[in-house]
């Protein structure tokens, strides 16, 4: 097995793109962040920081840094967190990066940059090549971030394959939201052997991709379904029997089908404005927008129809 991140303190199983809950100003407001934090926390889920379900591409990198110090400092465990610290300028990667390994964080989730298309994979690769060469840190583990549907420059196993020749140590996996399971497969049968953790970006697809060596998933919906879904994950690891770990995965589907029939992150935001009675939960950034009565009114429906509750201390 090549020199690498394993054996170090990785983070595995459900993790959850955190939602960013915004007071009327807009502005984070930091106390709902930190209660849904430990929220997560409690339902034995990781923190995917600062992902595209976090509205990161909304928060500027100050705001971005300001919140991590926040749950540092109010005792969040760092090995629990997974900064996304993609940006389109390499400068503010790199800072942001920086910041999270500095400060202990197990690992970062990184974009490409995606404003420019059609880039070569040479251009991407001297992308994270000149990042993993600024920040220049021993413990930096980089979760490559797939999601070619919206930054138009995909992560390809080619591209992989180079970084984890160039970078083993710092290489330590990807998170495939292309919502394709042959191309999560694939990176699974390529580069699991070799340390190279792969989460598929739903839980629609644990059960396929842990049979084959998948870590588990980083996924919206964990939000608003955390305990369920980790549970599905250590009925997986445990090998319980197929018609336990089925019923489970069925369940854990049809909540997710039901929550993107609408705008995800609006209707995530919804229903955590729902169970936990602050209706400041959702209040989105431009350019998304918030769930209409009519929509909610329908989305809380459907939850119900699905004896779907959420038990939260928030």
């Amino acid at each position: 097995m090549r020199e690498s991140v394993v054996g170090r303190n990785r983070l595995r199983g459900a993790l959850a793109p955190v939602l960013t809950p915004f007071d009327q100003d807009r502005e984070p407001d930091f106390p709902a962040f930190l209660a849904h934090c430990r929220w997560l926390l409690g339902n034995d889920v990781g923190l995917a920081i600062f992902g595209t379900n976090s509205e990161a591409a909304s928060l500027s990198a100050d705001e971005r840094i300001a919140l991590t110090e926040g749950l540092l400092e109010a005792g969040i465990p760092a090995h629990k967190l997974m900064p996304g610290t993609g940006a389109c300028s390499v400068k503010e990667a790199v800072r942001l990066t920086r910041h999270a390994v500095q400060n202990g964080a197990s690992s970062v989730l990184m974009l490409p940059p995606f404003y420019f298309k059609n880039v070569s994979e040479e251009g991407v690769f001297s992308y994270y090549a000149d990042v993993i060469d600024a920040v220049a840190e021993p413990n930096l583990a980089i979760y490559l971030y797939h999601i070619p549907q919206l930054t138009q420059v995909p992560i390809t196993l080619s591209l992989i394959e180079r970084l984890l020749k160039r970078y083993p140590r710092a290489i330590a996996g990807a998170k495939d939201s292309s919502g394709d399971w042959a191309n999560s497969k694939a990176m699974i049968e390529s580069f699991g052997k070799e340390g190279f953790d792969v989460f598929p970006a739903s839980e629609v697809l644990l059960s396929n991709a842990i049979s084959i060596g998948g870590v588990g998933c980083i996924s919206a919906t964990v939000n608003v379904n955390p305990a369920a879904i980790s549970g599905l994950v250590r009925a997986l690891d445990d090998n319980r029997p197929s018609h336990e770990t089925r019923a489970l995965q069925a369940e854990v589907d049809e909540v997710r089908r039901t929550f993107q029939s609408f705008e995800l992150i609006s209707a995530m935001k919804s229903a955590l404005a729902h169970f936990t009675g602050r209706s400041a939960w959702k209040i989105v950034r431009p350019p998304l927008t918030p769930l209409g009565p009519s929509a909610q009114a329908d989305l809380l429906k459907k939850l119900a129809s699905l004896q779907f509750s959420m038990p939260v201390d928030q």
